[in-house]
């Protein structure tokens, strides 16, 4: 492993911001930690950096502990949100910052700052001042000069957080691309579940200074570990459900299960995507609350006529029935979760 924390424990005022974590994060891997703000994603980050001081367990870097190692001395790359840019150098001199540390001839920077523009999309840039940049171009160039010195490990905290949606859809596919080119190994930290699955090989959500789920961005989509880290990714259909062979009692009514599910008392997520309309006389009886458009969607709200939780159902546009429209559900076994833990809604 490149990089492993042991029981990293960080406490603010007694309290701990970061609990006894564990993590392994291997050469050449894209780890996306994921949390709500608190959940102790940045003071991870910040320990494996050496800003943040552990107060109990151990960083190792390469097979070596690095706590008492500073924080410029570890070998590793910082791309914040805000990018940090010298305004007072152009977009050379920001890049080959850390080269001119390290001691590079002048030609080397040079040579490096060519290399890593062209690698970020700013071919001949090199001149240009900071301040006549977009975001998205800051956000290149910070890029470029967290890389330029060729670390082991790249950190990134939320580094397309002040960037607009569409700029940041494009660069997360570009990063995406550019680390699996170069073969370097990131440790990123984003509130944005969307980011973290479109850029990870690994996502890690976290929750009051631990970690809740670790795995790949497919397995932890398909299944989440409790109702904390399911309501976190966005689904609503969470309800407590008692489960009994292929079929759980729930405030829905009986909903179908999947073959081997856990039996007795749990949660049962149901994906929009397994909410089914039907017809009205069929099913569970629903009044169409609202109609969101999500662009390849609409989501559907559904509020049951027995007073039940509502139901978000995903329909195609052309399918998609009118505010107030009665409609039956049906549940579609392919798309029902039962999680771990007893519900807490």
């Amino acid at each position: 492993m490149l990089l492993s924390l042991k029981a990293a424990t960080v406490r603010f005022g007694g309290r701990a911001v970061l609990d006894a974590v564990d993590l392994d994060v291997a050469e050449h891997e894209t780890v996306c930690v994921l949390g709500p703000s608190g959940s102790g994603k940045s003071t991870l980050l910040r320990a494996v950096a050496g800003l943040q001081s552990l107060d109990e367990g151990q960083v190792v870097l390469g097979g070596r502990t690095v706590d008492s190692v500073p924080p410029h001395k570890r070998g590793v790359g910082l791309m914040f949100q805000d990018h940090q840019l010298f305004p007072q150098r152009d977009v050379g001199g920001n890049v080959a910052f850390g080269l001119r540390m390290h001691g590079a001839s002048r030609s080397e920077q040079e040579g490096r700052v060519r290399e890593l523009l062209d690698l970020v999309g700013l071919p001949g840039a090199a001149r240009r001042a900071v301040a006549a940049l977009s975001g998205g171009e800051q956000q290149r160039v910070a890029l470029a000069r967290a890389l330029a010195p060729r670390p082991r490990l790249l950190m990134l905290d939320e580094p397309l957080g002040q960037l607009d949606r569409s700029l940041r859809e494009r660069l997360v596919v570009e990063l995406r691309e550019l680390f699996t080119e170069l073969g370097t190994t990131v440790l990123a930290v984003t509130h944005d579940q969307g980011e973290a699955f479109a850029l990870a090989d690994r996502v890690v959500v976290m929750r009051d200074g631990r970690i809740a789920q670790s795995g790949t961005p497919l397995d932890v989509w398909r299944q989440p570990a409790d109702e904390f880290v399911a309501r976190f990714l966005g689904f609503d259909n969470v309800v407590g459900a008692t489960v009994a062979g292929e079929a759980a009692d729930t405030p829905w009514g009986k909903v179908p299960v999947p073959e081997g599910s856990p039996q007795g008392p749990g949660t049962l997520l149901v994906r929009p995507a397994g909410v089914r309309l039907v017809d009205a006389a069929e099913g569970l009886r629903c009044t169409v609350a609202a109609r969101t458009f999500r662009g390849t969607h609409v989501a559907v709200h559904l509020q049951p006529e027995d007073d039940a939780p509502r139901l978000e159902a995903a329909c195609a546009l052309r399918d998609a029935p009118e505010t107030r429209e009665t409609v039956g559900v049906a549940f579609d076994v392919a798309d029902i979760v039962v999680l771990g833990g007893t519900s807490v809604a």
